[in-house]
């Protein structure tokens, strides 16, 4: 697998799945054929033997009956292995559109994006064409949430290691990922049912709490069965028996009254309970290596029998439970059986045995979704490095550097460091010519670096930082504020952090471009050199070459870079490749007699 490319891999694993597909689809029309040929069988053959022999067509029919029961058993189990299959099949195919950078039909995480955040809009975390698009492999609602606070939010020098360790543990693991993957996407695991659990967790006890409620159940069991057999027997009358119905019917439902509530907090769970449990049971099951992988093992781990089996055993209490749905339930199972009282009894005991190991095991799931996610992108992308950190400020070095949302063929990789106290990085030229996409580069791999994953470079070096950018401004008509108002705005909140003395990263992209050109130099002069008095790093993306100038007065503190352009007869050609110095290559004119300006010479 190391030999081939990614891929290769998935086409190979669509391959063989479907290889398996079909043999589950045999299996099934096989199944269908035994069904009707069993039940066919059982009919003629128990009427015949009736006819003939009398009480002796039961055998047949029993016999016929258990096996009917037995193909209906095998072919729901088949039924759900083709479910599973077909959904390893969707897992590779969809990797395969990834890697050809067809993802735009996938979640963006647009609910995460916040309206106000250091870096979030600029570098395209969330929506369309995002990061989130790219990478997530989260089908877990806390899943999702966790990738994308690990997105918005730098993790610490500690955690980041362990991922970085996690990580490469389990990217060559790929058939026991997609199967974590495959659990997951059968049901989503949603907030609202671990809301629903944690507050049935947290309930106090009011009914059924004490131990003699057992020994009261089964003396009613045996009380309203004896009369039912004593009944069928001729030792009580039909009247007689119909009163005690009745009167066990009133009892069973007015005890029954106090289960609705933690039966109302608990339905309709069981779908997703039943993923719980598959995905705990694989990760208990599973030997790892790495720090973290190991410690989210131990969160999980109750005792000999192990958390998977408790949740298998809450599942089957909401099973039994949900039988309260049909007549059988509250008629004759509640009536003779005391059936809810028996559950809330089971359901109790359960939750003064595990109420402390649930919350932790939505917790390591998600944890487990987004080690997934970025184990997929490490070995989608065998070029791209892990990261290092340095623990001096400011470090940033990096070679072939990359936008991860830019196809391979596209991309345009570039070296970049900022070394010798090089605060501020200018970057000049023409319009298209990739300034913006360079300080994307740039952000977007610092944001992937802190949260632990595998970056769009070939080597890569950075000090853990609080990232702080001003790219996008746009005007906001329903709090009246204009484009430049809005800039100012994010201005502030970077020029806060720089005197307060953060150890802040900034990437600025055209610094007041709300405002009259004379403005903006002026503007824009005076925050460079305010940055150069706090000590503060950035990269500075501008089309005012005057501000180049701005490295003459401060020869150790700025460092002069530049895009530029070649301007063939009427066509542009860009070579995406930073170099040092000041470009002096500029399209504008170019670009608007393009577009019918007529301009005078």
């Amino acid at each position: 697998m190391k030999d081939q490319s990614p891929a290769t891999v998935y086409q190979k694993q669509i391959e063989k799945y479907n290889a398996h597909l079909k043999v589950l689809l045999r299996k099934r029309n096989l199944f269908g054929w035994l069904r009707l040929i069993v039940f066919i069988a059982t009919i003629v053959v128990s009427y015949k033997i009736f006819v003939d022999s009398g009480w002796f067509g039961l055998i047949p029919l029993v016999v016929g009956m258990g096996a009917f029961i037995y193909l209906i058993i095998s072919d729901t189990d088949n039924n759900q292995k083709i479910a599973y299959i077909k959904t390893l099949v969707h897992i590779n195919t969809e990797e395969l559109k990834i890697l050809d950078k067809n993802f735009l039909h996938r979640d963006g995480g647009g609910l995460f994006s916040p309206a106000l955040h250091d870096y979030a809009t600029d570098l395209d975390l969330f929506g369309k064409s995002s990061v989130f698009q790219l990478i997530n492999r989260c089908s877990t609602e806390q899943g999702k949430n966790l990738f994308a606070r690990n997105l918005l939010h730098p993790s610490s020098i500690q955690q980041i290691a362990e991922r970085q360790e996690a990580i490469t543990e389990l990217t060559p693991m790929l058939d026991w990922r997609q199967q974590l993957q495959c659990f997951a996407e059968q049901t989503t695991i949603t907030t609202a049912t671990e809301e629903k659990t944690n507050a049935w967790l947290s309930e106090e006890e009011k009914y059924f709490t004490g131990s003699w409620w057992k020994a009261v159940v089964w003396i009613y069991t045996i009380i309203t069965l004896s009369t039912a057999v004593a009944t069928i027997l001729g030792y009580i009358s039909s009247a007689i028996f119909l009163f005690l119905f009745g009167l066990y019917f009133i009892i069973a439902l007015f005890l029954s009254r106090n289960t609705i509530q933690p039966y109302v907090h608990l339905s309709r769970i069981v779908d997703e309970i039943s993923i719980v449990e598959k995905q705990i049971s694989w990760i208990e099951n599973t030997s790892f290596n790495s720090i973290l992988l190991n410690q989210l093992k131990q969160q999980i781990k109750l005792n000999a029998e192990g958390a998977s089996s408790q949740i298998k055993k809450l599942k089957s209490i909401l099973d039994k439970f949900d039988l309260r749905l049909n007549l059988v339930g509250p008629i004759f199972l509640n009536s003779f059986l005391l059936w809810d009282v028996r559950q809330m009894i089971a359901l109790n005991q359960w939750r003064r045995k595990n109420n402390h190991i649930v919350p932790k095991l939505f917790n390591v799931i998600a944890e487990m979704e987004v080690l997934n996610s970025l184990s997929t992108l490490h070995f989608n992308y065998p070029d791209w490095c892990l990261p290092e950190f340095s623990d001096q400020h400011f470090v940033f070095e990096s070679k072939e550097l990359g936008h991860p949302l830019i196809p391979q063929s596209e991309r345009i990789v570039n070296d970049f460091e900022i070394k010798n106290n090089q605060l501020i990085s200018l970057v000049t030229g023409s319009n298209m010519a990739g300034k913006s996409t360079f300080l994307r580069s740039i952000g977007v791999n610092i944001v992937l670096a802190q949260m632990g994953a595998p970056v769009c470079a070939k080597t890569f070096t950075v000090s853990p930082v609080r990232l702080m950018t001003s790219m996008r401004i746009s005007d906001n008509l329903a709090e009246n504020t204009s484009t430049f108002y809005a800039e100012l705005k994010k201005l502030k909140s970077i020029i806060e952090a720089v005197n307060g003395g953060e150890k802040i990263f900034i990437l600025l992209d055209e610094i007041l471009r709300g405002t009259n050109s004379h403005d903006r130099h002026t503007g824009s002069a005076a925050l460079i050199s305010q940055l150069i008095r706090h000590d503060a790093f950035a990269v500075i993306a501008t089309h005012d070459l005057e501000l180049a100038e701005l490295e003459k007065q401060y020869p150790e503190a700025i460092e002069n870079y530049h895009f530029d352009v070649q301007v063939k007869g009427e066509e542009l050609f860009f070579d995406y490749k930073l170099k040092h110095g000041v470009c002096h290559s500029l399209n504008a004119s170019l670009l608007m007699k393009k577009i019918g300006i007529e301009l005078t010479d």
